[in-house]
């Protein structure tokens, strides 16, 4: 007898591969480098770093003092991810770019919130330059994080788009 998998819950294998991903490559920053480590991958534009981020997306509250902001970063992200379990379970994950979207976000949302735990901070180990410009460093579960935000993004939009569509020919 064959186990059935409502085909909404099939994103969640994304989900964990995300986040066995963002693990594994974390473990191995933190066992093989130490923190303010670099390497230059492409020149002047791709970087290998070790740096850790006990704030948010792009540092933000990282100079915080205050042991509450450790607490109120991880109820946070724990609220986010049952919110987003809670969107699967129920079948409110849209279409294939949103589903796939909602899988990444949960996997990167469970990724880093394992390390807030754990650790106090998430590592980072990835860093672009443009010119002077200098993106923040990140990891793979923020990449899923805004990878995962964007198709949810293409998703509404072209949902909308389509709709649009729909009710010109409706009218005409």
């Amino acid at each position: 007898m064959a186990l059935i998998i409502p085909k909404r819950l099939r994103w969640l294998w994304l989900t964990l591969g995300v986040v066995l991903l963002d693990r594994v490559t974390k473990a191995w920053f933190e066992t093989q480098t130490f923190e303010g480590w670099r390497r230059e991958i492409v020149h002047n534009f791709i970087y290998l770093v070790h740096s850790r981020n006990p704030g948010i997306a792009f540092g933000v509250l990282a100079d915080s003092a205050s042991p509450w902001t450790r607490v109120l970063l991880i109820g946070g992200s724990v609220t986010v991810i049952c919110a987003l379990a809670w969107l699967f379970a129920a079948g409110h994950s849209g279409g294939t770019l949103t589903a796939a979207g909602l899988a990444l976000l949960l996997g990167g949302a469970a990724g880093n919130v394992t390390d807030r735990i754990f650790h106090g901070a998430v590592t980072d180990f990835f860093e672009v330059r443009f010119g002077s410009y200098h993106y923040p460093a990140f990891n793979v579960a923020d990449s899923a994080i805004a990878i995962g935000a964007a198709l949810i993004i293409l998703d509404v939009l072209s949902a909308k788009h389509h709709a649009q569509e729909v009710s010109k020919r409706e009218v005409s």
